[in-house]
């Protein structure tokens, strides 16, 4: 998430609603490419390119950014191999894969009520 002065009433309006457990889950997984890049990353350890081109039209800037934000929330891992060339893949932590049951949940709802 952004960074807001401590001072801020933005920051205290975002604290309060952090409280909820919803809105904490949303913060995490909001943003337009994590839930794609987490439901990538549930059929196992992909590279970035691999990634890239699951997930779909996302510059490699902004797919870097998400999965940067994701490793800070302990969701995803990134393991380097000492390899030449070097190798590097991202696969879900634990806490990562709890969310599988909660995208299929989104998955189904949002397939029943797409065109609704």
């Amino acid at each position: 998430m952004e960074e807001r002065k401590v001072t801020s009433t933005n920051y205290e309006n975002e604290q309060e609603l952090l409280q909820c457990p919803v809105t904490y889950t949303l913060s995490i997984i909001g943003g337009r490419w994590k839930a794609a890049i987490i439901w990538q990353l549930s059929e196992g350890p992909v590279r970035f390119g691999t990634l890239r081109d699951r997930v779909g039209k996302v510059s490699d800037r902004i797919l870097s950014k998400q999965l940067k934000e994701l490793q800070e929330d302990g969701l995803v891992c990134r393991d380097a191999y000492p390899e030449v060339p070097p190798r590097v893949e991202y696969r879900l932590t634990e806490k990562g894969q709890s969310l599988e049951p909660v995208l299929e949940g989104i998955l189904k709802w949002g397939l029943a009520n797409r065109g609704a």
